[in-house]
């Protein structure tokens, strides 16, 4: 049978990823690195370049970042989450991208679902984030939870949409 199916394994820090796809086997591995490595660091600002081209790249000074290595263990994306700047019980999804050559695997959702585990992990009740015309990112977060609201003091450029998740 012809189709994309997804298994998850969980061990301590990572979280392993399997597509299998038209009877293929894609393995995935998302892994949260240390950001102040210098190697991570790098890796992190240059897919946000490849990844999110003519955006200003945002240094990962602070939170907790997630590389996904696909197949060959290359790093194909990554993600961010950081402490909210306005509430002590909420982080913040500040960024995250999959290689063209990589999307369409859900990639993103995992990317999405790991960082729910971290702020969960630290005692977290919300994470909040933003899109700008991205319907893609819209749907991903729609999947996994994820709701459209108005914030009292918007925080991102004209246009925005916002969204949050109660844990």
């Amino acid at each position: 049978m012809f189709g994309i199916y997804t298994i998850f394994k969980r061990c301590q820090r990572h979280i392993y990823v399997t597509v299998i796809e038209n009877n293929m086997t894609m393995p995935y591995k998302v892994r949260l690195v240390n950001h102040q490595d210098p190697k991570w660091r790098a890796i992190l600002k240059s897919l946000q370049k490849e990844c999110l081209p003519g955006d200003t790249v945002y240094a990962p000074n602070n939170g907790y970042w997630h590389l996904a290595f696909g197949p060959d263990m290359v790093p194909v994306g990554f993600s961010g989450l950081v402490p909210s700047q306005r509430w002590s019980d909420c982080m913040y999804l500040c960024r995250s991208g999959v290689l063209p050559s990589h999307r369409g695997q859900g990639l993103q959702k995992r990317l999405i679902r790991a960082r729910i585990q971290v702020a969960k992990e630290r005692g977290m009740n919300w994470l909040v984030t933003d899109t700008h015309s991205n319907p893609a990112s819209a749907n991903s977060l729609i999947a996994c939870g994820f709701k459209m609201f108005d914030p009292t003091e918007p925080w991102a450029a004209k246009g925005a949409v916002y969204w949050r998740l109660k844990l």
